[in-house]
Order: structure tokens, then sequence, then C-alpha cells
């Protein structure tokens, strides 16, 4: 066998490591402020490492992004794993994603208000957001894939809405969501206590 076997394996390790620094300085300071030296500094590496595993930080923040949400989505998925009435699926989803956003230092510091709130743009841009967005709400029962893309859409700037313009606590985003979103991304069904 030709070639280091080990070295894709080290790549990930390491692109984790840098991953892994950045997050912790995402929990100190607004996400818009780390700048790459800061982050090479974290991670223990040179910049000329750094740029190595990421061209730029746009593609760091990508990856970090992507990460994190691949993350907080099989956290959901597994926590709503009993919830099988759609609409309570729809609002436990929402509600523990702004929770877990939310407590996170790191992840809430993208949507910080004092600098650009680059989440909510990462947000709208990230294929990897509208996916998983997609394959949730596919998950609450199947429906017509042009109107699946849409309400994911618009699912990701309610959230991104939340984050940026909080609800008086959650009984009051609960109640919104209740109200303003569940019809929208549900409009056919009724909750199960009110079946026939």
């Amino acid at each position: 066998m030709a070639g280091d076997w080990l070295a894709a394996r080290r790549s990930e390790v390491a692109a984790d490591r840098i991953l892994d620094a950045a997050g912790e300085l995402f929990a100190r300071k607004e996400a818009a402020a780390v700048g790459m030296h800061e982050i090479a500094a974290a991670a223990g590496c040179s910049r000329a490492t750094l740029y190595r595993y990421f061209e730029n930080r746009e593609a760091l923040y990508t990856a970090y992004v992507h990460r994190e949400a691949y993350r907080l989505y099989r956290e959901m998925t597994e926590h709503l794993a009993s919830v099988v009435d759609p609409r309570e699926r729809l609002l436990e989803g929402m509600l523990l994603s702004l929770r877990k956003v939310r407590r996170s230092p790191a992840l809430a510091s993208w949507f910080a208000i004092t600098q650009p709130p680059i989440g909510a743009e990462m947000a709208e841009q990230s294929e990897v957001i509208r996916a998983l967005t997609e394959a949730f709400i596919i998950s609450l029962g199947p429906d017509d894939p042009e109107l699946v893309a849409r309400r994911a859409r618009w699912l990701v700037r309610v959230m991104t809405s939340l984050f940026l313009f909080p609800g008086r606590d959650e009984d009051d985003e609960r109640a919104m969501l209740e109200e303003f979103v569940v019809p929208i991304v549900l409009p056919n069904r009724q909750p199960a206590d009110e079946r026939p």
C-alpha cells in the first residue's frame, strides 16, 4: 500500500481542532469579531497551517456552522424520536433549537447585534442548513417538494428572526409559533386533541 493511509484522518483531526479552537473564541466574543490570527493562535498552529485547511475566514465560518448544524440536528431528532404528532414535533423542534443555540455562548455569538449578525446571513445562504430544515419538514409528513423548499426557507427566516428579536420568554415564543408558524408549515393538520 503506497502513501500515507492516515493522512486523511490527520487532516480531519487537525480541522476539528481548529474548529474547536474557533468555537472557544466564539464563546468569548462575537463571531464576527474573531480573526484568523486569533484562531490560529488558539489552535496552536501557524496562520499558514490554518490557511492550508481553510482558505479564508468565510470557509472556516462555513465549516464551523455546518458542523454545529449537523450536531444540533442530530440532538434535536434524537430528542424528538418519540414525538409523533407533527404539530408538537414542529413546535418542540423549533423551541429546542432556539434553546440550544441560545444556551451555547459560541452559537449565540453568531446572532449578536453589536456586530453584523453573521449567523443570519450564514443561515440564509447555507445549503446544509436548508437541507437539514427540509429534512425536518419532511419528517412531519410527506409534502410537495416545492412547498417543502419554500417552507424550509421561511422557517429558517423565522428562526433567525427569533434569534435576533426573541419573544418575552419561551411561553410567548411557543404561542407565536403555534399561532403563526404551525398553520403555515402544517396547514391541513389539526392538533391531536381536536381530531374527530
